[in-house]
């Protein structure tokens, strides 16, 4: 069974209790919940306007994400919507831009249905051209803008996407893959420069959109105010469990649900609020998070291109920004910065996001003056979120709709049952496999590829005819349905804030010329976040030795910068099972430990370009946090 004290962190300073193992964990008491009661009065409001709007099917049926704006445009029509280096855009400039790119889009054929890939770094352009697609009824697909070769053939041509519309940083990457891909129309260009003062310049054999558009209409569309909530809006990508990303389904109706979670409730905003991110549009946080929490109140989204922790709180001062979103390795790549007088003082009241560990948590809070976390759980493609609405240290707070916390042998992969087939419930303060309930306030909707819809949904789990959807995340109540996480199951770890899917980083590492087999799985560096990549290898016969070097940069080719594994184990077999499936629990107990280690192993260094070998030095040098992952 999953050992109960795994997950336990030491946590918020009251109420500290001493686990069988040793360490420390955190319980929620009544007291906690009564001292930050203002917390949730401050929600309680925000809340009962999303009961009611959800309660409203009939208001609900025909709101869409593009009507919502151009909604919120009326209302706040010369609000700076976004900040973007020395760019200011008012809503009223968002709104035309997008009906431009909309009405010239239609003109070329994309129609209700169609599915458009979006290809682009962070920039206004990217919510410009997503709030476009929606406007027509078509579906963004959100394409990863690190994505590349295989990987990036495989995410455009999953969703069937009719064209692509790629900014002109990412161009080169798919103008490598071109011929692969099934698209219909051609390659739309968005130019780097700034689009509603500029129009750029022209694409041998792409067509730059923007002088295309330069004379398209700039009223909304008719075709808007048709559209259905329930219809799907955009593709948002997960790694999952098998393999190369899927593409999860989100409609109107759950992308203004989350508008109005974020807004009114999660952090609560008001027009002259600013909420800085530097987190990827494709990525749910940065959306859900930080963009609709904005256009939710006509406050504004002040937006980085890349995350950039030397940079961070020059951003913070020059925007004057009052919230900003982030998923746990952030927080501790800002903690690891040398002090600045810029953090002193900020603008800040609040942040808003996801993976803050609980290690790490009320120091960050100290260092950096900030006395609200809107920490939250959820995924893309899942049925729940978590709300830390009483604004308690350590946890990811309240799960808003009905779940189950059940008993899970990780070690083995598989659920515990009883002598009826039944699941089990975990007890108190017990690490649990989370499970949302499935039914009409709560539906999950899934992948584009509906054969991946199985292995998230478990049937007859309490009783007969019941349908939960599995989250894959180990959880546990540390008091009054306060949850904390724990840990990834399965085939995923999280590194960098983000999950890898294991069987991607093996068929990667299989199509080097000098692999013969291999194993991936995440393992701990002390004073890091989630789990950093390790692959175990079997080589060729032919390969007498092991090539850093060139492995490295095949990996680099094939993978997004957080999957390439930072530990590389050579072994003369890998285990397998009766059934040829591979041994990993021992592989992911002996880490990267000198000690256990039966053959030659490699690491990636921070600031490195080759795997080299791992010394006993090395080792020591990991351990005692002398490198920065």
């Amino acid at each position: 069974m999953i050992d109960q004290f795994k997950c336990q962190q030491i946590a918020g300073k009251p109420h500290i209790t001493t686990g069988h193992s040793g360490k420390m964990t955190q319980s929620i008491r009544l007291r906690d919940l009564i001292k930050n009661r203002r917390h949730f009065t401050k929600r309680a409001k925000g809340a009962l306007k999303v009961l009611k709007m959800a309660k409203n099917d009939e208001a609900m049926k025909n709101l869409t994400y593009a009507l919502f704006f151009e909604q919120q445009t009326a209302k706040y029509a010369d609000n700076t919507a976004i900040k973007y280096s020395d760019r200011e855009l008012s809503y009223r400039v968002i709104n035309t831009a997008a009906n431009k790119a909309a009405h010239y889009l239609q003109g070329q054929g994309i129609t209700q249905g169609d599915t458009v890939a979006l290809f682009m770094e962070n920039r206004p352009e990217f919510l410009i051209y997503q709030l476009a697609i929606t406007k027509l009824g078509g579906i963004a697909a959100l394409i990863n803008s690190s994505q590349q070769d295989s990987v990036l053939i495989h995410s455009i041509n999953l969703v069937n996407s009719k064209a692509v519309i790629s900014g002109e940083e990412t161009l080169s990457a798919l103008e490598a893959v071109k011929d692969q891909l099934s698209i219909k129309l051609p390659v739309f260009v968005v130019p780097d420069v700034d689009t509603t003062e500029y129009t750029g310049g022209e694409f041998d054999d792409y067509i730059n959109i923007v002088r295309a558009s330069a004379d398209a209409r700039t009223d909304n569309l008719g075709i808007t105010s048709t559209l259905t909530s329930d219809q799907p809006c955009w593709y948002i990508y997960t790694s999952g469990t098998t393999g190369l990303p899927k593409a999860s389904v989100q409609t109107h109706k759950r992308a203004l649900k989350s508008a109005a979670l974020m807004g009114h409730v999660v952090n609560p905003l008001t027009p002259t609020d600013i909420v800085y991110s530097s987190l990827p549009l494709y990525h749910i946080t940065a959306l859900s998070a930080c963009w609709f929490a904005a256009i939710s109140n006509g406050a504004s989204l002040a937006l980085a291109r890349k995350f950039s922790a030397s940079r961070f709180w020059e951003d913070i001062a020059e925007y004057k920004a009052t919230s900003f979103g982030y998923v746990g390795e952030l927080c501790r790549y800002l903690l690891n910065q040398p002090e600045s007088a810029l953090e002193k003082n900020n603008t800040l009241t609040s942040m808003v996001g996801n993976g803050l560990r609980p290690e790490i948590w009320e120091e960050f809070k100290a260092r950096f003056g900030i006395q609200v976390v809107n920490e939250i759980y959820g995924a893309s493609e899942g049925n729940l979120m978590a709300l830390n609405i009483f604004n308690l240290n350590s946890t990811v707070g309240m799960v808003m709709g009905s779940y189950k916390l059940v008993k899970f042998d990780q070690e083995n992969e598989e659920l515990i049952k009883d002598t009826k087939g039944r699941l089990i419930e975990a007890g108190k303060g017990e690490p649990g496999l989370l499970l949302g309930k499935i039914d009409e306030i709560a539906p999950f909707d899934g992948y584009s590829d509906k054969s991946k819809n199985d292995s998230k949904v478990i049937n007859n789990a309490f009783k007969q005819g019941d349908s939960y959807f599995n989250t894959g995340d180990v959880l546990k109540d540390i008091g009054y349905k306060q949850l904390q996480f724990c840990d990834r199951t399965g085939d995923t770890y999280r590194w960098k804030g983000e999950n890898v899917s294991t069987q991607q980083v093996e068929e990667a590492a299989n199509k080097h010329a000098s692999v013969s087999e291999s194993v991936a799985y995440g393992v701990e560096i002390p004073q890091t976040n989630g789990k950093a990549g390790m692959i175990a290898l079997k080589l060729e016969k032919n390969a007498d030795t092991f090539n850093g070097q060139s492995l490295l940069e095949h990996l680099n080719r094939q993978l997004p910068t957080y999957a390439v594994p930072i530990f590389v184990r050579i072994k003369t077999e890998l285990e397998k099972t009766p059934t040829f499936k591979y041994q990993k629990a021992p592989l992911k107990k002996e880490g990267f430990d000198m000690e256990l280690l039966d053959g030659p192993a490699y690491v990636l260094l921070p600031g490195e370009s080759t795997y080299q070998e791992l010394t006993q030095k090395i080792f020591e040098g990991i351990k005692n946090g002398e490198y920065r992952f």
